[in-house]
């Protein structure tokens, strides 16, 4: 991640509209701000995913993701869980591990890619 080349800005999170993301169980809410361009581009997301949200993927993206509210747990191909709860984060590197993501309570997350 390279961060260059936008100027500083707030962002009110609640001014921004969900856009939903259907899992294989429940749904996400995603609030998506892109800042740069190109290669430097960089995706910010305020995420809350329902209780009893399973993944419909693998994911091989690399995120920084910090757990505001709740817990998930995410699983790695290789058969690790990582627990995240509240006030946790976590960091994968692009095409480094493949990993989705469970909640049975809900989770809000700021995630950063």
């Amino acid at each position: 991640m390279k961060l260059e080349n936008f100027a500083i800005a707030l962002t009110d999170w609640s001014e921004i509209e969900p856009e939903r993301h259907e899992g294989d169980e429940g749904y996400s809410l995603w609030r998506v701000q892109y800042f740069g361009e190109g290669e430097s581009r960089v995706r910010v997301r305020l995420v809350e995913h329902s209780p009893g949200y399973v993944s419909d993927h693998w994911c091989l993206k690399g995120h920084v993701i910090f757990c505001i509210k709740g817990g998930m747990d995410t699983h790695l191909k290789d058969g690790r869980v990582l627990k995240v709860r509240e006030g946790m984060s976590y960091q994968v590197a692009d095409d480094a591990e493949a990993h989705s993501s469970r909640t049975e309570t809900g989770a809000t997350l700021f995630i950063v890619d």
